[in-house]
């Protein structure tokens, strides 16, 4: 079995939990950046005690030339590719009403399309490995068609993230190809944890260990017949 990855926005927090458990698994990892060079780096140097290579690289993802970049150096760098983990997506609180034409593209473009780019450039190099994971990030009840008070775009990007990931599960799973959604709640790193954890069931955030477990959940070569599966680590919010 072919292990190599891509974690995109993998220099700090939920993405670099992610790429360091998948180095600890044995899987050769790409950790992306886009302004956090120095984290990067250092997360590359705690990955590699497990013995595996690690490489850091730099890319927009809003940018679709450098988002292919990124996956077609990953692949060089690495000797191929199997698991991507699209983790990159900017969040924006705002009244829908006031939702500027900036605003809609560069959410739109951070989450959707940002995915859609690098999981397109990677199908053929997960095609050609023999088997791959595709596992992209979306957002507690975005497969709820639901009106929206304050993020309205960034569920809009999030749902189509889950329409397109289905999709492809559909698509791939004759070429052993997964593709699932994570739908995480608060975790423990988002901006607004102690404001929400009132309003939590559990009264506490999700952990990064967690969101690492939901994550090799889909990735582990024992999850083959899984696919196309929304898994919500949100503690109960707003069942």
């Amino acid at each position: 079995m072919l292990k190599k990855a891509l974690v995109t926005g993998a220099a700090k927090g939920i993405g670099k939990a992610i790429a360091l458990d998948l180095a600890s698994k044995g899987f050769d990892v790409a950790f992306h950046y886009l302004n956090s060079e120095e984290a990067a780096h250092t997360a590359c140097q705690e990955a590699a005690k497990y013995n595996i290579k690690a490489i850091s690289l730099k890319a927009d993802l809003t940018n679709p030339d450098e988002a292919k970049s990124l996956v077609e150096k990953t692949a060089n760098q690495l000797g191929g590719l199997s698991v991507i983990v699209n983790n990159v997506g900017n969040y924006l609180g705002k009244v829908t009403s006031e939702v500027s034409v900036e605003e809609w593209h560069s959410t739109l473009d951070s989450n959707l399309n940002a995915t859609f780019y690098i999981t397109q450039t990677a199908i053929p190099h997960l095609k050609a490995g023999g088997w791959g994971r595709i596992v992209n990030f979306a957002c507690a009840n975005a497969h709820l068609v639901k009106a929206r008070k304050t993020n309205t775009v960034y569920i809009i990007a999030k749902t189509g993230i889950i329409i397109y990931t289905k999709s492809l599960a559909q698509e791939l799973i004759k070429d052993k190809i997964t593709a699932n959604i994570i739908a995480p709640g608060i975790v423990e790193n988002s901006f607004d944890v102690e404001e929400m954890i009132p309003k939590l069931p559990t009264k506490r955030a999700a952990t990064l260990e967690e969101m690492v477990n939901a994550v090799w959940f889909f990735i582990n070569p024992a999850s083959d017949y899984i696919t196309g599966q929304v898994l919500e680590v949100s503690g109960g919010w707003n069942l």
